[in-house]
């Protein structure tokens, strides 16, 4: 066993950050409390004080930088990771259930930056030695740094819980055909009959939109579960789900590692039958009690993933599922 772990979390999913410690308490048979630095000033500036020695320990910085405040949210991590790295940790790992600016992955027209390269390379410069992800928008973002960068999928938490429904007749839908990877892993682990895909033209001028053109796969009489990494306005998946109706499929379910819903995509999410996300982001209220919506916890899929960090175990071996 190497140092003590210390987690740290800022104040976007500090729920998740003590679902977590407690795991690895029991786990590792010692306590492990959850630190909470951070502060606000009247002026908007962030205030952070460590009250502990972290000289020589592994500390785990915990944060999902989603809305609503993105911006202050990566900010957090990164004064967090100067300060433990001012303090002598002997490790810093971001722990980062949902990575925010993920979908700004490349350069799809003049002028615009790669976003989601600007961000973790701030961070790796605030101290950061490495990051632990949960499906990131694109695998290659692994590639925007050189130290290590473990990226896991919810697929391990949501699987065992789809399966306790025990759907019939089921078809896995991909949304689009970037996510034919993921469709084919639910359809192995599911046993389903086949998968189906969306075909769709995105507008790279326009945020959150596409229009859905037409499906390839066999969906007449079948029950649908459409997989996808993210639902934000939930517009492509009910397009989707309208067409798969069209089409003869009977229920249509959605499964989703990060459950953003913006705008009015609760409206949209009602003609589901089911729709499985998980907590990487924290939910409000009207998230957690809408009657569509199960949310399955990462924390024993995370807590066991930096346990094996710290004492070197291997990551791959066991918790990647996809």
């Amino acid at each position: 066993m190497r140092s003590d772990i210390v987690l740290f979390t800022g104040t976007s999913n500090i729920e998740l950050a003590k679902k977590i410690a407690r795991i690895i308490s029991k786990k590792l048979k010692k306590i492990i409390k959850v630190i909470e630095p951070i502060s606000h000033f009247e002026d908007g500036e962030i205030g952070l004080y460590i009250g502990e020695s972290l000289r020589r320990k592994h500390v785990i910085i915990m944060q999902s930088t989603s809305q609503p405040r993105v911006n202050d949210y990566i900010m957090e991590m990164i004064f967090m990771a100067d300060a433990a790295r001012r303090a002598s940790a002997d490790e810093v790992t971001a722990v980062i259930p949902y990575y925010g600016y993920s979908r700004q992955d490349r350069k799809d027209k003049p002028r615009v930056s790669i976003c989601a390269a600007v961000v973790a390379n701030m961070m790796i410069e605030a101290g950061f030695d490495r990051f632990l992800t949960l499906d990131i928008h694109a695998e290659q973002e692994q590639g925007f740094i050189k130290q290590p960068w473990d990226n896991l999928f919810t697929s391990y938490c949501l699987v065992p819980t789809i399966k306790k429904e025990k759907i019939k007749n089921l078809v896995i839908a991909s949304p689009d055909a970037g996510g034919v990877k993921r469709a084919k892993l639910y359809e192995a682990c599911l046993k389903a009959d086949g998968i189906a895909i969306v075909l769709k033209n995105r507008d790279v001028h326009t945020k959150d939109r596409c229009e859905v053109i037409s499906m390839v796969g066999d969906v007449k009489g079948k029950n649908v579960l459409i997989v996808d990494d993210i639902i934000s306005t939930a517009g492509s998946i009910a397009k989707a789900r309208d067409l798969f109706i069209a089409n003869g499929a009977k229920k249509v379910y959605v499964a989703a590692a990060h459950g953003i819903f913006s705008g009015d995509a609760l409206k949209k999410i009602e003609g589901f039958e089911k729709v499985f996300v998980t907590d990487t982001i924290f939910h409000r209220e009207e998230i957690k009690k809408c009657k569509k919506i199960k949310i399955v916890s990462v924390a024993p899929l995370l807590a066991e993933a930096i346990i094996r960090i710290h004492t070197g175990k291997s990551i791959s071996k066991q918790l990647i599922l996809y």
